[in-house]
């Protein structure tokens, strides 16, 4: 049945990307000028639409590439060749976050790349837009020069990459409406216990972009549950509360691990498709992404089998990621202004 649902799945999104990516093409001198005239006609100048479409052309052609690829590699026996598909993913997530900067004028600033060596390494990191997998990919593949593993949604199959390279790497995907929620924390487990120095075990603890309302909502289920933890986590503004379990589990099956923090401003209200398109109206400043290593020792000894202590120490790393958020994000905003100014 599984099989079957990922046949299924594959001869609706494979040959639709390539159909997509040829009209996408072809079409460009229908499509180009008619968005031309329309940005023109709401007075944005740097033609947000024209942007976003041009995008899209370069995401479904190294797309395209990208399937094409792991194809050669089934012809050819390599499926399970891990170096490869290394290499592919490495080459897709640097030249699709060029093409983002190309086309749309994002671009990304890393600091503190070393917290990521040595390893072994989990990096926990914040979820603010559907571009933090692929940010996160850039900064481990193209700038560490290290191989994740990921834990994402299994709704991200859809994407033909993911669905076909994301699952012959060994990352896994989430089934987050499983009613046992045993059999994924165990998989979760498996998937770190063999990190080495060359790779990062990659989580979004808080399990979906943040947001006002999912925030208030978070934190008045869990004061339903445990009023102290909502009490500490009352003051958050930026984040969402960490869900304990799945890093827990990670620290379980990898109990030598280091944990890198991860956080990023810029990617704020890019959750929609009117947030895009007005973020690209105008200039933006880089994206930030910053990391922050808590090496092993670090760590309190007792949280990777005591479960209170392990939330109670996630959410104090959380709640200081969320201080930086907001740090960074009104120097953000003074930095916009004075550009204005």
């Amino acid at each position: 049945e599984i099989y079957a649902c990922l046949m299924k799945r594959r001869l609706i999104s494979m040959p639709g990307l390539i159909l997509g990516a040829v009209i996408l093409t072809v079409a460009i001198p229908v499509w180009l000028p008619l968005v031309l005239v329309i940005d023109a006609c709401r007075f944005k100048w740097r033609f947000p639409l024209a942007r976003l479409l041009s995008f899209a052309v370069c995401w479904a052609w190294l797309e395209t590439v990208g399937v094409v690829c792991s194809a050669f590699y089934w012809l050819t026996g390599q499926s399970k060749n891990l170096p490869k598909h290394y290499a592919l993913q490495r080459w897709w997530a640097d030249r699709l976050l060029q093409s983002l900067k190309a086309t749309c004028g994002f671009s990304v600033e890393v600091e503190n790349i070393d917290a990521l060596k040595p390893g072994p390494v989990l990096m926990f990191a914040r979820h603010a837009s559907l571009a933090d997998s692929l940010v996160s990919a850039y900064v481990v593949t193209t700038l560490a020069q290290m191989n994740p593993r990921y834990v994402l949604k299994r709704e991200l199959l859809a994407d033909p990459c993911l669905d076909v390279v994301g699952q012959r790497l060994p990352n896994h995907f989430l089934d987050r409406n499983a009613t046992d929620s045993t059999p994924e924390l165990l998989a979760l487990e498996a998937l770190v216990t063999d990190i080495d120095d060359s790779t990062v075990g990659i989580i979004f603890p808080e399990g979906t972009r943040a947001n006002d309302k999912k925030r208030k909502r978070a934190i008045e289920k869990i004061a339903l549950i445990d009023p102290a933890r909502a009490d500490r986590l009352q003051e958050m503004k930026h984040l969402l509360p960490p869900r304990p379990a799945g890093a827990a589990a990670m620290l379980r099956g990898s109990p030598n691990a280091n944990v890198v923090f991860a956080w990023h401003v810029g990617f704020e209200g890019l959750d929609t498709f009117g947030g895009i398109l007005r973020a690209i109206s105008s200039r933006m400043p880089p994206i930030r992404f910053h990391l922050r290593r808590v090496d092993h020792a670090g760590i309190p000894s007792n949280s990777i089998t005591d479960t209170d202590e392990l939330t109670k120490w996630l959410d104090s790393e959380w709640m200081r990621m969320d201080r930086e958020v907001d740090e960074a994000l009104e120097a953000r905003h003074e930095m916009r202004r004075n550009h204005r100014g």
